[in-house]
């Protein structure tokens, strides 16, 4: 049930240390989720936790797993298996940063498409916290490089994510690998019947806390996103900040390094800026909050924790250079403008594997949140133009232009020249430093100005369909139709070969989530995979861009590269029976058990 809870985190018997790292990061009053699964978890107690993501489920596990860690012991005390390396990576950092107290502690992410000399050298180094995607896991549980002699928890984060990517099998064989006393806590946004099988077969007596997430109310607040393609980030942000119309903004990202960083490149580039983190003295903190109130600077470039309590009235737009991992977050920092009944704006920019943040953001707030279209370089001038008039204009209605004008007077009788000709001299003189035109090198993407939908670049007539096929939104019920049938059938295909098949003990599910993965293409439009010894064809959609066509040559599957070129050969469908027939081994996509898999 939902818990509305004053608990402070002082309350919830954490160790000393990680209380140490939570006052330092600024976190007072737990989330629903986790005031109601830390005492569970630290009683030691298996758990069920259902919440959608972006509730603080992390913190809810890591913190009390962590202050239960033993750091003489160097092995891995605590397994979190998670669906996909970006939510492996995320998780790690977590841990990472709440530990930050704890002198010694290691924490290692183990994913595919990921050295896997370097994981074995962490590994034998010894650490307290893995990480991993299931494929790259059971891939060091075969090795036996990953010992699970001394695992107290196994954490199933995102459990209906695992579902539908396939990876419940792999989950299940892990879960066997794992010692017959120890705690298992399965977080879940939802509960279909696999995952509740699982959680009957492998938790003991659990525990079940279920959050029903809120409403958060910004309706005073313009919400739009921009999805981060084509150009790079800063050059994108500067066209969104010479088209938009702002007073002051808060600029948030993740880390304190990238605080100053952003704010001394926007500095170069003309804004008033300045950053604002933990790692500066209360008195320079608020002396830089002054300036952003009197207006000597436009820009704060901040992180979460800095930013708290900031309270100033000219704030006109937050502007996410970073999504927030968690949605409270996100609805904290965009709560820093349309305060006192004024409306404000927040843009938020996403990078394609942040697609899931999005959706969480937005059925959190309950509320969608608009692509937006990158200015083009058109609109840029033309407002780049409209300022400089508006300058001239202020200049004009001075009173103290009587020295200038004898000086353009005397040089207009001196040289003969038109007056007009003299104004247009002038007048490049006075924007040298900052071009009326957008400079014609940053032409990065001109050809897709213009293009956009729904907040990416829309590309050449060549890539568009490739780009369409990884943004084309699918009905439901398409899920039910048979294997052979699935798809898009609007979406042509092209036919390639890859160097890759059953001799190198590759199954189906590992060329889907490498190439889905790398050329960020949704698997259900992944054609027809056929396997053959040395090789396999495959279908992909027509018009896949030479960037993405070079990386994935390098991708490897089964430490094997790819090695894709284009071919004349169909990939066979696989049949409708449930058996192929007999030695003829075709499959289509997303096939039901994904073993192995290397790259996640």
């Amino acid at each position: 049930m939902t818990t509305q809870t004053p608990l402070s985190f002082a309350d919830l018997a954490l160790s000393t240390p990680v209380m140490d790292a939570l006052k330092r990061i600024g976190y007072e009053q737990p989330s629903p989720i986790q005031a109601e699964a830390i005492p569970h978890l630290l009683n030691g107690f298996d758990l069920i936790g259902t919440a959608q993501t972006g509730t603080g489920k992390t913190a809810a596990f890591a913190l009390p797993l962590l202050s239960t860690i033993d750091l003489t012991i160097m092995q891995p005390q605590v397994l979190v298996l998670a669906p996909t390396r970006e939510l492996a990576i995320q998780v790690a950092e977590a841990f990472k940063t709440y530990a930050s107290a704890m002198k010694g502690f290691n924490v290692l992410p183990i994913y595919g498409g990921q050295g896997m000399d370097t994981q074995l050298r962490q590994l034998k180094r010894g650490v307290h916290v893995v990480v991993g995607t299931p494929g790259r896991v059971m891939d060091h549980l075969r090795r036996n490089t990953l010992k699970l002699d001394q695992l107290k928890t196994i954490v199933l984060d995102e459990g209906d994510e695992m579902l539908r990517m396939g990876f419940i099998d792999d989950v299940e064989w892990i879960l066997e690998k794992t010692p017959k006393q120890r705690q298992v806590a399965l977080f879940s946004a939802t509960m279909p019947a696999p995952i509740r099988r699982v959680a009957d077969k492998y938790l003991n007596q659990p525990k079940i806390v279920k959050i029903i997430s809120k409403t958060s109310t910004v309706e005073s607040i313009e919400q739009r996103f921009w999805m981060v393609s084509g150009l790079h980030k800063l050059d994108a942000l500067t066209r969104i900040l010479e088209v938009e119309d702002f007073d002051g903004i808060i600029m948030f990202v993740r880390t304190k390094a990238l605080t100053v960083e952003l704010a001394e490149k926007l500095e170069a580039r003309g804004y008033a800026a300045s950053a604002i983190n933990g790692d500066m003295t209360q008195t320079l903190r608020e002396r830089t909050i002054e300036q952003l109130k009197k207006g000597k600077i436009d820009i704060l470039v901040a992180t979460d924790v800095a930013a708290r309590g900031i309270d100033v009235s000219r704030i006109s737009h937050v502007i996410n250079y970073d999504i927030p991992y968690d949605t409270e977050a996100y609805v904290h920092r965009i709560g820093r403008t349309g305060r006192a009944g004024r409306t404000g704006k927040a843009i938020l920019f996403v990078a394609p594997r942040e697609r899931r943040l999005l959706r969480a953001i937005e059925n959190a707030t309950r509320q969608p949140i608009t692509p937006m279209e990158l200015p083009t370089r058109q609109q840029v001038n033309e407002k780049r133009s409209a300022q400089f008039k508006d300058t001239i204009t202020e200049a004009l209605e001075r009173n103290d232009l009587d020295f200038f004008h004898q000086l353009v007077q005397s040089y207009v009788e001196e040289h003969d020249v038109d007056p007009i000709k003299l104004a247009s001299a002038l007048a490049f003189l006075a924007q040298k430093s900052k071009p009326l035109l957008l400079d014609e090198t940053s032409k990065k993407s001109s050809s897709r100005e213009g293009r956009s939908h729904k907040g990416e670049d829309r590309g050449t007539r060549d890539e568009r369909p490739f780009r369409e096929a990884k943004t084309k939104s699918f009905r439901p019920e398409k899920d039910n139709l048979p294997k052979s049938k699935r798809g898009n059938p609007k979406v042509p295909m092209d036919n390639y070969r890859i160097a890759v098949g059953k001799n190198h003990n590759a199954t189906p599910g590992d060329i889907v989530g490498a190439i889905a993965n790398e050329a960020d293409v949704e698997p259900r439009n992944i054609g027809h995979i056929e396997l053959k010894d040395d090789h396999s064809f495959i279908e992909l959609p027509v018009g896949m861009p030479k960037i993405v066509y070079d990386s994935l040559k390098k991708v490897r599957v089964r430490n094997q590269p790819l090695q894709i070129e284009k071919t004349d050969h169909v990939a066979k469908p696989a049949l409708t029976s449930a058996k192929p027939a007999k030695g003829k081994k075709t499959y289509t996509k997303k096939p039901k058990k994904n073993k192995n898999k290397t790259i996640d």
